[in-house]
Order: C-alpha cells, then structure tokens, then sequence
C-alpha cells in the first residue's frame, strides 16, 4: 500500500508540473534576473543553450530583419550608398543575425545575392524581399529608402498578427498539455486504489502493448498539436 501512495503522489506531482509549470517567458526572466546553477555541469548547460537558442533563432532574425530594414531606410535618407546603409546597419543588430549578414569577403554587388540566399533560414524570410527591393532599387532606380520604410512596416505588422495568434493559441495548447498528463493521473489513481497498473502495464503482453499504444498516441497528439500550431502561426 505505502508504494502505492509513494507511485500516485509521483505521477500526481509530474501532472502538476507539467500543467502548473513555469511559462517560457517566465523562465527566460528569471534567467535574465537570477543565472541559474548548472548541477548537469557545463555539457549539459551548453546543451540547453544550444537548444533554447535554436528555439528562438527564428524570431530574432525577423526582429533583426524590421531593424536592419528600419536602419537601411534612415541611413540611405542621410545619403549614404546602400552597401554602406547595409553595412552599418546590420553591424547593430544581434550579434549571430549579423554575423550571418555580414560575411566577411563578400563583394557588395553580391549583397542581394547573399540576402535571398539567407532567406531559406527559419524566420529569414523577410531578406528574399529586402533583395528584390534592393535589386528593383538599384537596377530601375526608384526611392530605396521610401520602399523599406514600407517593408518594415509590412513586416511589423506581420509579425504583429502572428504574436496575435500566439497568445489565441495559449488555450489550446494548454488543453493539449492537459489531456497529455491525464494518463499519469489515471495511473496515479489505479495505484492509490491498490490496483497495481505499473505490474500489468510493464508485466503482460496486453499490458505492455497498452502502455506503448497509449505511448503512440499520446505522443503523435502532442506532436500533432504542435503542427496545426505552428501552421496557424505562419502569415497566409
């Protein structure tokens, strides 16, 4: 009975963590305020941080990007050749976005080139528009600085309507996390009510074919969720 009560207060704390845990925002201030320890050790550190940093990879580059476009409009105003308002404006930007710019060796007629190359990259997209603009402006002539102004605006409220999105997504993704740690209730209640889940589940045929199908399942919904999310996310 006493490891019964033991398996249903650990499968009711998981349920409570996942479902009352902190939200990203509030563990990205919190690392901003306090540094956390690193008990793992540095790999491990190094680890999470890479995989947080591919995470919001995306959205820097399309901050970096309204900007880079903020900043070519302003100095291309002031008179300056657009490779110099390229150069100067990108070197103020996230130090990896620009380092991805500004590729050292790189001829300046090649800008454009580089810039719809780049625009591949997840939340680069804004860079194939930036090197038409660039291309329309200096092939047929035209107000360059004009145009970006229109393309940071463009761009601002395109990435206004999909954090817009983002937060009318909260609910669904959070009923998705919801349904997700029912399992472990179910498994915590059957132990509390000495019905031994854990002994069937992982010491039967029937058992375990149960426990990976629920597995399956429980994981393509999750996945499957984090799809039509993402799909939402992305501008029509």
């Amino acid at each position: 009975m006493t490891d019964a009560i033991a398996l249903a207060a650990l499968c009711s704390a998981a349920s409570a963590w996942l479902l009352l845990g902190p939200s990203p925002a509030g563990a990205r201030l919190a690392r901003i305020l306090v540094p956390p320890p690193s008990p793992g050790g540095p790999a491990l550190r190094a680890h999470i941080d890479a995989f947080r940093e591919r995470r919001s990879r995306p959205a820097r580059r399309r901050t970096s990007i309204i900007e880079l476009c903020d900043g070519m409009a302003a100095e291309l105003a002031a008179g300056r050749a657009p490779e110099e308002a390229f150069a100067l404006s990108a070197a103020v930007l996230d130090p990896q976005v620009a380092a991805e710019l500004l590729k050292p060796g790189r001829p300046p007629p090649s800008i454009p080139d580089h810039l719809a190359e780049l625009a591949h990259e997840p939340g680069a997209e804004g860079l194939r528009l930036l090197a038409a603009c660039w291309r329309v402006g200096t092939e047929r002539g035209g107000t360059l600085a004009t145009v970006l102004d229109g393309l940071a605006a463009a761009l601002r409220d395109e990435e206004a309507q999909r954090q817009d999105v983002s937060v009318q997504l909260a609910g669904p993704r959070a009923t998705a996390r919801l349904l997700a740690t029912l399992p472990l209730l179910g498994v915590g209640l059957a132990a509390a009510m000495g019905a031994h889940p854990l002994t069937f589940l992982c010491g039967s045929v029937p058992g375990l074919a149960c426990l990976l199908t629920g597995v399956a399942f429980n994981a393509t919904g999750l996945y499957w969720t984090r799809h039509l999310a993402k799909s939402a996310e992305s501008p029509t």
